[in-house]
């Protein structure tokens, strides 16, 4: 009998996307289950207010609850590093490990490793969020190298986060389409509200490019790291069967 496998997922208060997608993303590995925990995040945005909801400090106490369920990982579903700088969540990862004694990843760290696989120079971004949000994330990918233009950009201004969810597939697959357009050599559908994982491997075949969606690549990531041969997930995208 396989060696039965709970990944622990730390998960946006507000968030009403990645719960669902990440069960049916996991539902042919019988062995694995997942398992969540909450923290406040209603809103985003780069005031006082919308920064201090990712204090280490409250995430780290939701990474203690999921550490009552022995999960095997844990996981970061969500992408304030992409505007609070990558160190953040690799310092995360680091808080949870010694308060927990379970390794840990997260949406954006995973997207990272996944972006150097498939060798993109040229990223396109796609995310809900506003002007100066969008500004800071782009300024960060810039200065790792990762080129990142107004042509491979598209962002929506929304800042309450159950509104993120209420965004249409066919607003994304226009955006995806134009970022590709523009020269993006792969897409990161950019937030974990986002209900887009799902159309992945269609856009792919479409475009003619890797789409990593943020749900997807925080999960990828949790089940190599456990050992897990992600060859068995079908119909999410070319990150299970090629990275």
């Amino acid at each position: 009998m396989s060696k039965q496998i709970r990944l622990g997922i730390l998960t946006p208060s507000s968030n009403t996307a990645l719960e669902p997608l990440t069960f049916q993303i996991i539902s042919s590995i019988p062995n694995v289950s997942v398992h969540f925990s909450r923290f406040p995040v209603t809103g985003i945005s780069l005031s006082a207010k919308g920064l201090a909801q990712f204090d280490h400090s409250t995430i780290i106490q939701a990474a203690e609850l999921l550490a009552h369920a022995e999960v095997d990982m844990i996981g970061w579903s969500g992408t304030a590093a992409g505007w609070m700088g990558f160190e953040s969540d690799e310092r995360l990862c680091e808080a949870i490990t010694k308060a927990t004694g379970i390794p840990a990843t997260t949406s954006v760290l995973a997207l990272n490793k996944a972006l150097d696989i498939f060798k993109v120079k040229k990223l396109g971004l796609v995310t809900p969020y506003l002007d100066d949000v969008q500004e800071r994330i782009v300024k960060n990918y810039n200065a790792i190298g990762m080129e990142v233009t107004t042509e491979t950009e598209r962002h929506l201004r929304v800042v309450k986060n159950t509104d993120v969810a209420l965004i249409g597939e066919d607003v994304l697959e226009t955006l995806v389409g134009q970022v590709v357009e523009g020269g993006a050599e792969a897409v990161s559908t950019f937030c974990t509200n986002l209900i887009a994982a799902h159309k992945v491997e269609l856009w792919e075949a479409k475009y003619g490019v890797p789409v990593l969606d943020t749900v997807t690549t925080v999960t990828w990531d949790m089940l190599k790291q456990c050992g897990v041969d992600t060859k068995a997930i079908k119909g999410w995208g070319r990150i299970f069967q090629e990275a």
